[in-house]
């Protein structure tokens, strides 16, 4: 039997972070609030707002057992036993699966990837704000590629797995000074293909959008601000895609690249039986679409010249692939 808390205070708040053991730097970045917000809290200054509530809610849930039986006998609770004096904690819940361990931020935060070579970021766990109605989310900690897969990525898979290159290779050639551009013309079923051979996967559409949006719940990866200038949109006259370094301007909290604009990127989100999710918006598409808590979606077999992909792999998994590549590189 876990705990749950039935309305948090400062109080449940300050047992939470200390059963965690970290510091209000660390719990603020989990629940995607300010440093300052924890303070108000921990003082009894301000009452969590409900937004808050659930995000506390989550990140307890999804704390391992050791720590909810370290909150547990806090706020006045055993593990085994049911409420005593306070009557905002109960024990009715089934206790959930713990989450995949935590990867630190700091140097680990880059690495590439040692089969494709792609540089990658670290999305740490914790919660975000999903959806345009900004629900609170627990993600485990997972890496993402910092730009969607070009078109010089997309040729060394071809040429390893002699897979069909883009229709619009003449003669399965790159066109002449798009290398560093995002490949287009891609099904989902090529980008799946391209994310097993790469030892990555494709990104869930939560994913997807906490790498794009941080965890505070902003409408775009910048902040707030419509910031047409700031993305390859319809409003910017580009008419095709661009380098995808091109817009630094725009780029994530996480320091990703192209979460709106240029393209769109396939999700591994299954919409309905045979479509996926794509996410991100294009250079084909007016700004109203680039937040990325936008829905879209298409059959896994669409190809166009505005939809491409980027992917994902879990930090665990990361990190045993770059164990072995160190241990290899020693041998």
């Amino acid at each position: 039997m876990r705990p749950t808390v039935s309305r948090w205070t400062g109080k449940e708040a300050r047992a939470l972070r200390d059963a965690k053991r970290v510091s209000q730097v660390e719990f603020a970045a989990e629940l995607g609030v300010s440093e300052r917000m924890i303070v108000r809290w921990e003082k009894g200054n301000v009452t969590p707002r409900p937004i808050n509530q659930q995000g506390l809610d989550t990140v307890l849930a999804a704390c391992t057992p050791d720590v909810q039986a370290r909150f547990a006998e806090m706020v006045g609770l055993t593990s085994q036993a049911a409420p005593t004096q306070d009557p905002l904690v109960s024990s009715e819940q089934p206790a959930s699966p713990a989450p995949e361990p935590d990867v630190p931020v700091g140097d680990e935060d880059q690495a590439r990837h040692p089969v494709d070579g792609k540089l990658m970021t670290l999305v740490p766990a914790g919660v975000y704000f999903a959806g345009e109605n900004s629900e609170p989310v627990y993600l485990p900690a997972f890496y993402v590629d910092v730009f969607p897969t070009t078109n010089a990525d997309y040729a060394r898979f071809v040429a390893a797995t002699d897979h069909k290159p883009p229709q619009h290779w003449e003669n399965g050639q790159i066109p002449e000074g798009l290398d560093n551009h995002p490949v287009v013309f891609v099904t989902w079923h090529d980008a799946q293909a391209y994310a097993q051979w790469s030892a990555k996967s494709l990104p869930s559409a939560q994913q997807w959008e906490k790498a794009a949006r941080g965890t505070r719940g902003e409408i775009y990866p910048w902040g707030n601000q419509r910031t047409p200038a700031k993305v390859n949109c319809r409003e910017g006259g580009k008419r095709s895609t661009t380098p995808v370094d091109c817009y630094a301007s725009g780029a994530s909290p996480y320091g990703v690249y192209d979460m709106c604009g240029n393209t769109w990127d396939w999700c591994s989100t299954e919409s309905e039986p045979g479509r996926y999710e794509l996410k991100g918006s294009a250079f084909t598409s007016p700004f109203l679409r680039c937040a990325p808590s936008t829905f879209n979606d298409a059959s896994a077999d669409m190809l166009d010249d505005d939809t491409g992909f980027r992917c994902v792999t879990p930090a665990e998994t990361m990190r045993a692939l770059l164990n072995v590549k160190g241990q290899s590189a020693k041998a």
